[in-house]
């Protein structure tokens, strides 16, 4: 069932469906492969059929959808090979994210990091994988602001759609507790000031990824797009 979300504020229509869509596909809700129609979109979230068409021509430009013309619009595959490039663009940035965090992390984001591994234990007892990405992705984003790169944390985001869905697919199948687990390593080895460490530990937290969606393909072979 399709979660909805509030609109906000001097949201547009357009934007209000996209951001709708975008959180019910990285939770598969909509699941891969999956045909969605405008006139239902449109009906469930109280709008128009041309903001939900505008919609799904923008998320089709960043491989989110595909459209196929008289015949209707499915959410696309996850595509392997986008995962593993937007891995890589990762690795490399948050490694060096972890390096200058050695230096720069207050004391205020180190409280704010440990406050966010508390609430992913939380989940983990809860079993609440949906929150635990959303915790996830916030203590990412955390590293980047303590060292003043939120801007390349905003780029990196607008690449992670693929590499989002087989992440959560993770959390929902695979062990909880490792993601959390690698987060607190992660946060030991900053404030230890151990930067071969830390750039080591994310390489291997955010790499982890490739070696599960060999599992996760086997499980669910009809969400993964066929190597050519």
């Amino acid at each position: 069932m399709i979660e909805l979300l509030e609109r906000k504020k001097r949201e547009t229509a357009r934007e209000y469906v996209i951001r709708v869509l975008q959180q019910n596909i990285i939770n598969l809700n909509f699941k891969p492969g999956q045909v969605i129609s405008e006139n239902e979109i449109g009906e469930i979230l109280g709008v128009s059929r041309t903001p939900v068409r505008e919609a799904f021509i923008e998320l089709s430009k960043a491989s989110i959808v595909e459209i196929y013309p008289q015949k209707g619009t499915c959410i696309s595959l996850i595509d392997m090979e986008i995962v593993n490039e937007s891995r890589f663009m990762r690795c490399i940035l948050e490694k060096a994210i972890v390096e200058l965090s050695c230096d720069m992390l207050s004391d205020k984001d180190k409280m704010a990091l440990e406050e966010n591994v508390h609430l992913q234990e939380f989940c983990v007892s809860r079993k609440d994988y949906k929150r635990l990405l959303s915790l996830d992705d916030s203590f990412h984003k955390l590293l980047f602001k303590a060292c003043n790169k939120e801007r390349i944390h905003n780029q990196i985001v607008s690449m992670m759609f693929h590499f989002n869905r087989i992440r959560f697919l993770n959390l929902a199948e695979m062990d909880m507790n490792r993601t959390v687990n690698e987060h607190k390593e992660i946060l030991q080895a900053i404030t230890d000031k151990d930067k071969n460490a830390a750039a080591a530990l994310m390489e291997k937290h955010l790499s982890r990824v490739m070696v599960d969606q060999t599992i996760l393909s086997e499980k669910h072979p009809e969400y993964f797009k066929r190597k050519k």
